[in-house]
């Protein structure tokens, strides 16, 4: 299959002079456009905004954003990219392939910046600062996310739930309803854990929140709300690097947001647990 810069190329006997210089830039700077705006592209390349949108179609792409989506994953599942098997062609240094980690889990970082929706972003915030409980769940490498979050929540006095147990959650979730919020961690969306609960989570009223691919993902178009993670590895790998680095970046962002809304009813309570802290130091 054709990369997203092949495309290019192809159909460049198609373009107008305007979408030519905007290819050509793409071409020359791929790193640096998937944090661009169309505005941004458009005085890059001295040509009007209007004409980066006709780009986008002349080349198969229905909008801007989902163009900078697919340059997300050319540009992550590159030469550069080191978890999957082609890693084993090359027997490099372990500081060789330090940089190469830093690199694509630094380049999966700042692409959750294209993929993720800033309404959706506001309304999960909403919805997990006046929840009465909040359940985690992924499985694999996602599990990583949702017991980070698990804990990052509790820490905010919050009844937070994460568990790998697939039938303690089945046992869980007819207790749940609209006060409560679900949110299923994904890299694929296709995960029949991860589905099954969602769904139970969500014909028991509770707000289901997905952190999720866009592409493909059955779990994005069951969610309530859906926090988009690009796509940055195969879904056969070596193992959760790059993608886990998204999920956790989210996690983070969610916390922050609710932390900065509610902190100075619960900053006591950050004492009291660092002074208890400081007394079990040796």
């Amino acid at each position: 299959m054709n990369s997203l810069l092949e495309r290019i190329k192809k159909e460049w006997h198609k373009l107008t002079d305007a979408e030519r210089k905007i290819g050509e830039y793409i071409l020359e700077h791929p790193e640096l456009v998937p944090h661009m705006t169309t505005k941004d592209l458009s005085e890059k390349t001295g040509v009007s905004e209007s004409s980066v949108v006709r780009f986008c179609k002349s080349i198969g792409m229905t909008s801007f954003k989902t163009f900078k989506m697919e340059l997300v994953k050319h540009l992550t599942l590159s030469e550069t990219n080191i978890s999957d098997f082609s890693i084993l062609q090359k027997k490099d240094l372990p500081y060789d392939l330090f940089q190469k980690v830093t690199y694509v889990n630094k380049l999966a970082i700042e692409s959750v910046l294209t993929s993720l929706d800033r309404r959706e972003l506001d309304k999960a915030v909403d919805v997990m600062q006046k929840a009465r409980k909040l359940v985690f769940y992924g499985v694999g490498g996602s599990a990583t996310a949702a017991f980070d979050a698990q804990y990052k929540f509790t820490k905010l006095g919050f009844q937070s739930i994460m568990a790998h147990d697939f039938h303690y959650l089945l046992s869980l979730i007819p207790y749940l309803d609209e006060r409560d919020v679900f949110v299923a961690i994904s890299m694929s969306g296709k995960t029949k854990d991860v589905l099954e609960l969602a769904q139970f989570a969500k014909r028991k009223g509770a707000t289901v929140i997905a952190i999720t691919n866009m592409d493909k993902s059955p779990l994005y178009k069951k969610a309530d709300i859906r926090l988009c993670t690009p796509v940055v590895e195969q879904d056969f790998r070596i193992g959760t690097i790059s993608s886990r680095m998204a999920q956790l970046d989210i996690v983070d962002a969610l916390y922050v947001s609710v932390f900065n809304r509610i902190g100075e009813k619960v900053v006591d309570r950050y004492y009291e647990a660092r002074n208890e802290a400081v007394k079990l130091r040796r």
